[in-house]
């Protein structure tokens, strides 16, 4: 007889999970509840699953609140009703109205208003009251409202320590300390499920109230299909049969396209896959997914396919992937057989500039009723609690950070405020803290998808799930991943410079003749990829060089096993060491050798997983496939990840495995849970790696000019710029007559844009070049500002970042001159002036800047200086030592060197203290790399950008040499000469 009952879903409300609501119901003996979290649905489906396993009657519902105040109880009467809650919710969130105060006409729904409730009442309505209010019946006549009347005992927390939870999540969600919450920003210390018979004692003097409460939810039925269907959109064409007949026809020239004519191994792999394909019903999961392709193409947006879906050679043919699976061995199964316990999906990445336009397509296409964006849930997490629990608290700022810094850790121990704070953390962890949206999440259904949720409309303006990916999967649906990254946008942005700077056009999609390229392997193994999609840091390149990566098989087993969880199980180590000497392999056992031999028994793969489940501990296919997502982080239940755990030994001891090798495979398996790529997702990395290293080997200036205006990658402005330079490339500052709103190549000549400057409006930054375009180069400072209206502070802005430096005066002529004229009206070229009438010009002293006021001034406007370089700008003319190149002839020797900060990494060590990497350039320009212990950072540690005098021994591992770190410090730089 709850009808108005609240999970962790009602956000910053309910303290209780949907298994916990269902498992405390079952322990009162409650058989029937209506789930009506506060303006959401997130949880219906679950409580519906939930509630079935465990022979419960779920109903589901809303409850709709504006501000604090509620407003009605939706209660669907089957799944039609649920549609209509769902859509009446979406209406006002995707269009920005507060929700009214009457619920309208449903047809399939009733509402339940709370006592206070003047009005009239419809047939499907009621009134909701409380046993507390039960004494506001004293006196009345009854008889109108005698068959409206339905018990409403909510359902927000279990017990009082539930309650108390309750008011430091009311208090973290109205940012307030815990002293400042209103009895009327909380729920009822009494909302609650109440001991057996309690509520039906508590109603005694008023049993038609409870009669007419279960006839309510007796006349509820949701009537949805139990267990997981497939509720994604059936068909593309709108049959099956012409499904697969398209499937085929595609596949089939795509085929002749990628292979020629007469390759009958790749023949037989496509009919396979076909096969497989139509028998799991995945003919339109494919169409769609050529469809989406199809249109970005068109729009002639470049793609990367990537993802477990690179492994179909059918998707390979369909140009969804670029990646052969038959060259690389690939396991269609990983991506889609008939046990697979989970759906599949294309990760399908485009320019960060260019996905909006294809999510735009799939909304108009495929139907904005049938169309949303997947959303996701975020949690309280770690440090994030102990802050927002300190906050509401009311403790000091110092203290709040006392308990989150690992170093305090111990002392922390025993403080009685962080003891207390611990046990409101272990409360409210992994709690849902706010509902957002899904990296690229697409749902595309047969149904209206408000069948299953409301929507929200979060900042990216399109209709979005209320549930995350895990729900969809459980609920029914599959996901089509539309990504973005800036690493495409590097490369499309750098074939157009070229065809427009150089006249040549490159097709970036020959990657095959990219990866038999001789020059381009080689500056793969030099580890000269700054600016190239994921090789471009510091560790990747120290990889690389280990493992004299010069090909496109080594590059992708490079990809998967820099990921930290093989890196910190020692298997990225031994891949190296066995790389280098692959006789000298000793396998754990015969069936390694047999699995694993490509990669000279190490796991690097997610596919290695499943082999190894599979043909080492004789599980079957989908026991072996849970597993692995559970190590990758995607299979929530713990309880079965621990049984297949169990199972992993039981099997293999079947097969009599010795105990202590399948301990040992087992520690090589676990050390992968939640780092590990598929092989397929590394290949197609891979892919783009060598499309952007084949434009930075024979186009390097151009390439950097394109990472520059795609913002960047690992690496911050001035490092990109300083490979520019080493391109042969003359990087000049930003000019109002030269410069573009992004930096601009001509020849070898750059100018940096206008976006990079510090403080200049949005406004001024189109403008500027826009105005130049139409009506030719300023001729004056004059002139800039009366055909562009700029203000004084604008103005200054540009002089000193050395943009009028065209007009040959200095800076501090021009910022005399700029006040000048300020100070009397300057017309614009939109008013008429009479008489052309010159500025009057003064007699100024000769005002010159220095080369290190310049520096300065760039330092503060562009972030970097320019003029000169960091080490010009060092007190000291020492530069060290020796130069990063000669490095490898003084392993084992102390050495000193002079560096220029590019970046740091911390990584904690098992004890759980904190080791650095550090990467550096020297005077020269060339990298080198440090490593700081412990015992040596907290005594020299990192202090952020500049130069830095190093001290430490030189190491080599495989050839690749860095520094490990005895004494460290900043170097100081000449004083600012600029006095304000």
């Amino acid at each position: 007889m709850y009808l108005n009952v609240h999970s962790q879903y009602s956000l910053r409300y309910g303290t209780m999970s949907i298994p916990a609501l269902v498992e405390e119901a079952l322990a009162r003996g409650i058989t029937q509840m209506v789930l009506t979290d506060i303006n959401n649905s997130t949880g219906v489906m679950e409580f519906m699953r939930e509630c079935n396993d465990k022979g419960l009657k779920p109903v589901g519902g809303i409850e709709f609140r504006r501000d604090k105040q509620l407003l009605y109880i939706g209660i669907a009467r089957n799944k039609e009703g649920m549609r209509e809650l769902n859509e009446f919710l979406s209406e006002h969130n995707l269009e920005k109205r507060v929700l009214p105060d009457h619920a309208p006409v449903f047809s399939n729904v009733f509402i339940v208003y709370p006592y206070s409730y003047g009005g009239e009442l419809k047939t499907n309505e009621f009134i909701g009251i409380r046993f507390d209010e039960l004494n506001k019946l004293y006196g009345r006549n009854l008889d109108e409202i005698r068959e409206k009347l339905v018990a409403l005992q909510p359902v927000f927390v279990l017990d009082k320590v539930g309650y108390r939870l309750h008011e430091y999540l009311r208090s973290i969600d109205l940012n307030t300390v815990l002293t400042l919450v209103k009895p009327e920003d909380t729920c009822s210390p009494t909302d609650m499920f109440l001991p057996p018979g309690q509520l039906e004692a508590k109603f005694s003097r008023y049993a038609f109230i409870l009669d007419n409460t279960r006839n309510l939810i007796s006349n509820c039925v949701m009537d949805y299909p139990k267990g997981r269907i497939n509720l994604n959109r059936r068909t593309f064409t709108g049959s099956r049969a012409n499904d697969r007949e398209l499937l085929t026809k595609l596949a089939l020239k795509g085929l002749e396209y990628r292979y020629g004519k007469s390759n009958k191994v790749a023949l037989k792999k496509v009919k396979h896959e076909l096969k497989v394909i139509d028998e799991l019903d995945f003919c339109a999961y494919f169409l769609i997914t050529w469809d989406i392709i199809r249109y970005s193409s068109s729009q002639g947006y470049y793609h990367v396919g990537r993802g477990s879906g690179a492994n179909s050679i059918v998707a390979y043919c369909l140009k969804i992937t670029d990646v052969d699976p038959i060259e690389l061995n690939l396991y269609f199964e990983r991506f889609l057989n008939a046990q697979r316990t989970s759906p599949p999906d294309f990760d399908i990445d485009y320019s960060w500039d260019e996905r909006e336009d294809v999510q735009d397509y799939i909304f108009k296409r495929y139907d904005r009723h049938h169309t949303a964006l997947l959303g996701t849930m975020s949690t309280f997490k770690d440090r994030s609690i102990i802050r927002e629990i300190g906050k509401v608290m009311g403790l000091p700022k110092a203290e709040i950070d006392s308990f989150t810094d690992p170093r305090q850790a111990e002392a922390n121990r025993n403080n009685p405020t962080f003891k207390k704070i611990h046990t409101i953390y272990g409360l409210m962890a992994n709690m849902p803290n706010q509902r957002s949206i899904h990296a690229g999440g697409v749902l595309i259904t047969e149904e209206p998808i408000t069948y299953y949720t409301a929507l929200d409309l979060p900042p990216k303006g399109m209709p979005t799930v209320q549930w995350d990916m895990y729900e969809a999967e459980k609920i029914g649906f599959d996901k089509y991943d539309i990504l973005s990254q800036r690493g495409i946008g590097h490369i499309k942005m750098a074939v157009k410079l070229i065809e427009d700077n150089q006249q040549r056009k490159i097709d970036i999609h020959q990657v095959k003749v990219f990866m038999n390229d001789a020059r381009v392997n080689a500056q793969l193994k030099s580890g000269n990829t700054i600016g190239c999609f994921y090789i471009e840091s510091p560790a990747m390149r120290q990889l690389i060089r280990k493992l004299d990566c010069d090909n496109y098989l080594t590059l992708v087993a490079a990809s998967s096993i820099i990921r930290p969880g093989v890196a910190s199980s020692g298997m990225m180590g031994e891949y190296i060491k066995y790389h280098h000497a692959p006789d000298t392999v000793k396998y754990l056992h015969p069936v390694m050798k047999e699995q694993l031999e490509e990669t000279y028994g190490v796991m690097v793969y997610q596919e290695d997983v499943i082999k190894i489940c599979i043909h080492f501990a004789g599980m079957d296919g989908t026991d072996a496939d849970i597993l692995r997502r559970g190590m990758s982080g995607k299979y929530r239940s713990k309880k079965e990840f621990d049984r297949l755990v169990q199972r992993f030994f039981e099997e293999a001891k079947k097969l009599g495995r010795p105990d202590d090798v399948v301990a040992e495979v087992w520690r090589q398996v676990s050390s992968f849970a939640g780092y590990s790529f598929s092989k397929a997702h590394s290949a197609s990395f891979a892919v783009e790696s060598y499309q952007s290293l084949f434009l930075k080997t024979y186009y390097p200036r151009e390439f950097m000019v394109a990472v520059l205006n795609n913002y960047g990658g690992f690496y911050t402005r001035s490092l990109y710029i300083h490979e520019l330079q080493k391109a042969g490339a003359i990087v000049h500052l930003p000019c109002v007559n030269n410069s573009d709103s992004i930096v601009n190549i001509s020849g070898i000549d750059v100018y940096l844009g206008f976006v990079g400057i510090l403080g200049l409006n949005d406004h001024f930054i189109q403008l500027i070049p826009e105005e130049r375009t139409a009506n030719g180069p300023y001729q004056s400072l004059e002139d800039l500002i009366k055909r562009t209206g700029i203000g004084l502070e604008q103005a200054i802005i540009l002089i000193r970042v050395g943009a009028l430096r065209f007009t040959g005066k200095s800076k501090k002529e021009l910022l005399w001159e700029v006040h000048l004229l300020m100070g009397t009206k300057v017309k614009s070229t939109n008013e008429v002036e009479l008489f052309v009438v010159e500025t009057k010009n003064y007699n100024l002293p000769v005002l010159v800047n220095t080369q290190l006021e310049n520096a300065y001034h760039e330092l503060e406007l562009l972030g970097f200086p320019l003029s000169m370089s960091p080490f010009d700008l060092l007190q000291t003319d020492y530069r060290g030592e020796i130069g990063a190149n000669d490095l490898i002839n003084h392993v084992g020797q102390f050495v000193k060197m002079v560096g220029r900060y590019v970046c740091e990494k911390p990584v904690p060590t098992k004890n759980g203290k904190m080791m650095w990497f550090g990467s550096f350039l020297d005077v020269e320009g060339n990298f080198f790399d440090t490593v700081h212990f412990p015992n040596s950072t907290k005594t020299y540690p990192f202090n952020g950008a500049g130069c830095y005098l190093v001290y430490g021994k030189v190491v080599q591992e495989y050839g690749s040499p860095s520094i490990e770190v005895t004494k460290f410090a900043k170097l100081p730089i000449l004083t600012n000469p600029v006095i304000d």
